[in-house]
């Protein structure tokens, strides 16, 4: 799992080559701390058909914004450089998290 920042996101996300999973999270963000564990688990199995990064938006609120990530957490699928599928807020449980990725393996 690739931890971004503001720095790193464009070259890791935006013209990086494949299919590249974000974890949009934030600091006090429950939703996103009881996410994140399985999130981990997913990058243990799926790690080889995809790249696995998070950003914690707290640190890049300006970048949050541009790529639309209103409310968290929030777990997306990039394709060249592209943000193809997103999961926010509700939606993003573990069960919609693992059935998006096997989408894009």
């Amino acid at each position: 799992m690739l931890e971004l920042d503001k720095t790193t996101f464009e070259a890791e996300v935006l013209q990086a080559e494949g299919t590249i999973l974000v974890d949009f999270y934030g600091d006090g963000c429950v939703p996103c701390a009881a996410l994140m564990p399985h999130v981990h688990a997913f990058a243990e199995t799926y790690g080889d058909k995809l790249k696995f990064t998070a950003l914690n938006t707290t640190k890049a609120r300006r970048l949050a914004i541009s790529q639309k990530v209103m409310g968290l957490p929030v777990i997306a699928i990039y394709q060249g450089g592209v943000m193809v599928e997103s999961l926010v807020k509700d939606d993003a449980t573990p069960e919609n998290v693992e059935a998006m990725i096997k989408k894009y393996c």
